[in-house]
């Protein structure tokens, strides 16, 4: 079987194609450094050659919000089209949990309009919604910074692994589309500020977490379990605080 990774060289494209490779598949990194740029069409009818399963882990290089509308509407028109000519027979793609409530936000409405057209592009999917990776917390703390304090919404989180969400991908990829939405999340739910002041403590920061019910995340207000998933099909098995120990981690 041939399956070829959108985002192939990134974080967690390259977990992924590494894990696909012991599989015995044919496995191919597909991303502009590879010379496959989905938002041009350079290279993708060569990679998609003989193709059984893609799957799409990119993400735009810019979240500003015509930017990002722009990325996920081309790119997935002209990867979609792409697959309906090499017949791919499974589209995969790696969004997020909450989309559907998050639609304030410039971002996940592009998340959004990326899903309805995987949707309607009649190749057999299976659309993997995660919680937030927890190599995201830094640009978490970037988002809320509001000179010394970070203030977050008052809300639960959920964080995952990237190397979790890589397993629950290459699992995904070798078995059959179920054309619909599975969430996936970390083992353990958190108070956002709570998480985020491990994160800060592990990396020796000195800023004041704290929690507003009207702070936005990603441009949206949320509600309690708006970032955590309602009926997961799937729960990491990496916990946060031994992650976050290893110094490769701290940073």
């Amino acid at each position: 079987m041939k399956i070829v990774v959108i985002g192939g060289t990134g974080l967690i494209g390259s977990q992924l194609v590494s894990l696909l490779q012991k599989t015995g598949n044919e496995v191919v990194a597909a991303s502009p450094n590879t010379g496959v740029n989905t938002l041009t069409g350079e290279g993708l009818e060569r990679a998609l050659q003989n193709a059984d399963v893609v799957v799409d882990v990119s993400n735009s290089p810019s979240f500003e919000d015509t930017a990002v509308m722009n990325f996920f509407k081309t790119s997935n028109g002209n990867l979609l089209a792409a697959e309906k000519k090499a017949g791919v027979q499974h589209h995969i793609a790696l969004s997020v949990v909450g989309t559907q409530k998050l639609q304030a936000s410039g971002y996940f409405r592009a998340k959004q309009v990326q899903e309805d057209l995987i949707k309607a592009s009649g190749i057999p999917y299976t659309i993997v919604h995660a919680t937030q990776f927890f190599e995201f917390a830094g640009g978490i703390v970037c988002m809320g910074t509001v000179g010394e304090k970070v203030v977050l919404p008052d809300a639960n989180i959920q964080p995952i692994a990237s190397r979790d969400v890589a397993a629950f991908l290459a699992k995904t990829a070798t078995g059959s589309p179920v054309n619909k939405i599975l969430e996936i999340g970390g083992p353990e739910k958190f108070d956002m500020t709570a998480w985020i002041k491990q994160y800060v403590a592990a990396t020796h920061k000195s800023y004041d977490v704290v929690a507003d019910a009207q702070a936005l995340y990603s441009g949206a207000l949320i509600e309690a379990d708006t970032l955590a998933p309602s009926a997961a099909v799937y729960l990491g098995d990496t916990r946060y605080a031994e992650w976050i120990a290893q110094p490769e981690n701290q940073r």
